[in-house]
């Protein structure tokens, strides 16, 4: 943890949800003036599509039928370690971009599938904003969660994921479902293993649960809407956290346990300004006064 180059990282998994939660974030920076770099997760994977193609293959051939992105061994994690580290440091580090698709491709002058070259980054930033799926990870030699001051987890309830992801990787990438399915699958394993275990690092956990059946995501022909789902918001440490405030300030909301609060689904975005725009600036005065 640094006070003078502090660092938000934001950690969910494939479908969770992490994209929405960083545009609200990035609201809040605008609003209040701090400039933020924001590195991607996606950045520090090991291999590129065409490599994590054959890597996936290999194992499949040798009887490994859990690897995939979630595993800790397909990513860079000692590297985002060291830009943790380094920027907590010296507010400055080095990062890259995945490139997913054409558009991006004509963005950054790399086809999809491949990496663009590392660069420097930090330069005049008030904080490092991370958004990924191993922004909180914490094993005997990886020690990532350490490093940040501000760590958030996205976490819907393991159907509604699934009904997100399979909706969002037939419309954006084409895949059928039996082929997310199969994601889903290979997954699993990783994702007990290597995702949950972060959500006991995070200092706030969001987590939507719909109201409606979600029992078969497979089939599922809509995505539960925001008011179709309730958030269940859980405080590592509550705190200093003003749970009156924030019930008065959010119609229909309740505590459900003495670190947890309950909203609509429909009052998310409220919510986390509310929650997270004193947790900014805390961290932004503090990084000033060092």
């Amino acid at each position: 943890m640094s006070r003078k180059h502090p660092i938000i990282s934001v950690t969910g998994s494939s479908g969770a949800g992490t994209t929405t939660v960083k545009h609200t974030f990035d609201q809040i920076f605008r609003r209040e003036g701090i400039k933020a770099v924001s590195i991607e997760g996606d950045a520090f994977h090991r291999f590129d599509r065409a490599e994590m193609k054959a890597e996936l293959e290999s194992r499949l051939a040798a009887g490994d039928m859990t690897f995939s992105h979630f595993s800790l061994e397909a990513n860079e994690l000692g590297a985002l370690e060291e830009v943790f580290r380094s920027y907590g440091e010296t507010g400055h580090g080095k990062t890259r971009h995945y490139v997913h698709d054409d558009k991006e491709a004509e963005r950054y002058g790399v086809e999809p599938g491949k990496f663009t070259d590392w660069e420097d980054f930090g330069e005049g930033t008030d904080l490092l904003f991370y958004e990924g799926l191993h922004g909180a990870v914490r094993t005997d030699d990886i020690k990532i969660s350490e490093y940040a001051d501000l760590k958030i987890g996205v976490v819907p309830v393991i159907n509604l994921e699934w009904a997100q992801k399979i909706h969002r990787d037939r419309a954006s990438r084409g895949y059928s479902t039996e082929a997310v399915t199969d994601v889903i699958l290979r997954r699993m394993h990783a994702y007990v293993h290597c995702i949950c275990p972060q959500f006991t690092e995070t200092d706030i956990n969001f987590q939507r649960v719909p109201v409606v059946d979600t029992s078969n995501p497979f089939i599922a022909r809509w995505i539960p809407t925001a008011d179709e789902s309730l958030v269940v918001i859980r405080f590592k440490n509550p705190r200093g956290i003003d749970f009156p405030y924030l019930t008065s300030m959010i119609q229909n909301s309740w505590m459900s346990r003495a670190n947890s609060i309950v909203i609509p689904g429909g009052k998310l975005d409220l919510a986390m300004q509310l929650i997270l725009t004193p947790l900014i600036l805390r961290l932004a005065d503090a990084a000033k006064r060092a």
